[in-house]
């Protein structure tokens, strides 16, 4: 039995629409938001957990700029935001190679290219919100963005905003 069903979170036509147990373990907790956009916010705040955590390490301020983007994204509470924040991050830790590409997926699916652009632009802020993107981290947004339907010219063209923040150009 899972953890969402023991809960009593979610049902069983939502695996029926192709929704992740990563998306739906989320979107679960956002009982008071319209299904669709609890669907959205869950795969979005997953895919900002999957850069926090291409190095391996999510640290204290990665986690705050998540938490203030899904707090400003959604008009969370600060309670709910660092829930929301926290069920990203440990499913990223815990499922994060099976489920990247799945959840980015769904997330292009049911959004439009403007949201998918937003979300680039929020993934280069948690990464930089550490004072460094690493290597790491730089070659995982080019990933997500080739994943979101972006070419490397459109990834590249945001990463110019961040170039001070890159660790190749840190002295």
């Amino acid at each position: 039995m899972s953890l969402l069903r023991f809960l009593g979170v979610g049902s069983s036509s939502a695996k029926d629409e192709g929704e992740t147990e990563t998306v739906r373990r989320i979107a679960g907790q956002l009982e008071r938001l319209e299904p669709g956009e609890a669907k959205y916010l869950a795969a979005f705040a997953y895919v900002l957990a999957r850069i926090a955590h291409a190095d391996l390490e999510i640290d204290a301020t990665e986690t705050a700029e998540m938490e203030r983007t899904a707090k400003v994204m959604a008009s969370l509470s600060e309670a709910e935001a660092a829930l929301v924040v926290q069920i990203a991050v440990s499913q990223a830790r815990l499922l994060g190679g099976t489920e990247n590409y799945v959840v980015t997926r769904e997330f292009r699916n049911i959004s439009t290219k403007e949201q998918r652009a937003r979300l680039l632009e929020c993934l280069y802020a948690v990464a930089a919100a550490d004072g460094t993107i690493s290597a790491a981290e730089r070659s995982e947004i080019a990933a997500i963005g080739e994943e979101l339907g972006f070419t490397r010219a459109e990834v590249n063209s945001l990463r110019a905003h961040y170039r001070e923040k890159l660790a190749e150009f840190q002295t």
